[in-house]
């Protein structure tokens, strides 16, 4: 069920707020919360409920082994130790197993020249997200920074149906303290406002932006080795803007929707794209992430603690995981290798201290990204390369008209070739990725806008606007990006 979808924004949703608020106003709070948990449940089992009990027992498990390294039954640290590594280790052997054993025999079958068959298995939706959650409440339980929460609010900080397939990511001491609180039983008609008012900008950003550069993203990166390069800017230019609002988009409608039951999900987006260096993107993009990799794997290697070299050492590896993390792919991992060495550059070039114009820094951060994006996407190195080989050598194509005029060039080799290419780089193309750059540099992002006190009519209107353009557009229910990792 996908929250652009018919069912999920005029049954599922009203149905599940609505169970949830009667049950606690007839006082059975627990039923309440019974109710919460299955609605999430059913969610989860509407993509393939074969894999209902995947999950299941991630909870059942993390919870039996969180509450044993945090107790006072075990004494010896020893073994409290012990426990942590395997249950760390059964968690990441769960995520392994499904997602990166064949890109494992894959590599394996090509070093070896074996042929062991592929197992082709699909993968549970959200395991990356609700593993990583789970990890750190291991840890978190190992150096006692957890409560005795209940069971019950374990489930629901898991399962919580608005993060649950694509996040954010959400940590036990920002949500569990939320389910337990008395305060959020009732209905807050300002944070119906305020949830249906982000929602309905994540629903335009996926559905009226996102689904309409990806037709442009998906036929440049189909046909990357015929790109000129007006379409390979547009077909890179497309993907980055696609990303942006089809992940932020998502993660604006699960705050949304999070909010009409009273529950603040954190912000994962910060205008990202108006940073002016990559360590800024990263402070920007899939903050969640970010906080995660900081806390639970930067640090714990020793962060900047150690000397320069161990701090270059330690981003290096950060990234590379973080790349592993997004997929199992050599695209992916040489993506995070990017954006690696570009952090150990910035770092460097800050000891220079030489300053930048803040345009120019602005332009080599964006170009940068974009051109990282293009690993991401690709379906190979080949295609990847291609891309950046019609971006930066390919035919230049301008307007008949225009190239007509600039005809005298060709003789100091500047090449033309005719406006609309095999994939239709038109106008159409151009007009929507200026109103992407528009909006992500000159408007108020979704942080900005739900800080504010109140939703007052004039938002609601603009909202109701938003929301009634894109519910007419639901003709065709794509799949979140996201939903792949």
């Amino acid at each position: 069920m996908l929250f652009n979808s018919f069912e999920y924004i005029f049954l599922f949703l009203p149905a599940s707020f609505l169970l949830y608020f009667y049950l606690h106003k007839t006082k059975w709070a627990t039923a309440a919360k019974i109710s919460l948990i299955g609605a999430s449940l059913f969610f989860y089992a509407w993509w393939e409920a074969s894999y209902l009990f995947i999950i299941l027992l991630s909870v059942f498990f993390n919870f039996a082994i969180g509450n044993l390294v945090s107790s006072n039954t075990l004494e010896s640290d020893r073994v409290k130790k012990a426990l942590l590594v395997f249950g760390i280790a059964a968690n990441l052997a769960l995520l392994g197993y499904f997602k990166y054993m064949d890109f494992f025999l894959e590599n394996l079958n090509g070093l070896l020249g074996t042929s062991y068959p592929y197992l082709r298995l699909a993968l549970p939706l959200g395991i990356s997200f609700f593993t990583f959650q789970q990890i750190t409440y291991l840890i978190d339980s190992y150096r006692h920074e957890t409560k005795e929460y209940s069971f019950l609010n374990y489930m629901l900080f898991v399962t919580f149906f608005p993060q649950l397939i694509a996040g954010p990511i959400v940590h036990h001491k920002e949500m569990l303290p939320q389910f337990a609180s008395r305060r959020n039983w009732a209905v807050n008609h300002k944070n119906i406002a305020m949830g249906l008012f982000i929602f309905s900008i994540g629903l335009f950003k996926k559905v009226m932006i996102a689904d309409r550069l990806a037709v442009w993203a998906g036929n440049g990166f189909d046909h990357a080795e015929t790109l000129n390069m007006m379409e390979a800017w547009v077909t890179s230019l497309s993907y980055t803007f696609q990303l942006y609002f089809d992940f932020s988009g998502y993660t604006d409608m699960a705050i949304g929707a999070a909010l009409l039951f009273n529950i603040k999900l954190p912000i994962n987006f910060n205008s990202p794209y108006k940073a002016a260096n990559i360590q800024d993107f990263w402070r920007r993009w899939h903050m969640t992430l970010t906080r995660f990799l900081k806390d639970y794997l930067y640090i714990p290697l020793g962060g900047n603690r150690l000397g320069a070299f161990r701090t270059y050492l330690n981003i290096l590896i950060v990234f590379l995981l973080a790349g592993i993390w997004h997929g199992a792919g050599w695209t992916f991992i040489f993506w995070g290798v990017l954006h690696g060495i570009a952090l150990v550059i910035h770092r460097l070039w800050r000891r220079l201290n030489i300053a930048i114009p803040l345009l120019l820094a602005w332009f080599i951060t964006f170009n940068f990204v974009n051109i990282a994006w293009v690993f991401f996407r690709a379906h190979s190195f080949d295609d990847a390369l291609k891309v950046l080989e019609g971006m930066f050598f390919g035919d230049l194509v301008l307007p008949a008209a225009l190239a007509s005029k600039l005809a005298f060039l060709e003789a100091y080799g500047v090449r033309f070739g005719s406006y609309l290419g095999g994939i239709g780089a038109g106008k159409t193309a151009i007009e929507l990725l200026i109103v992407a750059f528009l909006l992500v540099l000159f408007t108020k992002n979704s942080t900005e806008l739900i800080s504010q006190s109140r939703v007052g009519t004039a938002k609601m209107v603009y909202a109701s606007l938003l929301f009634v353009v894109s519910a007419l557009s639901l003709n065709r229910v794509s799949e979140f990006i996201y939903f792949n990792f």
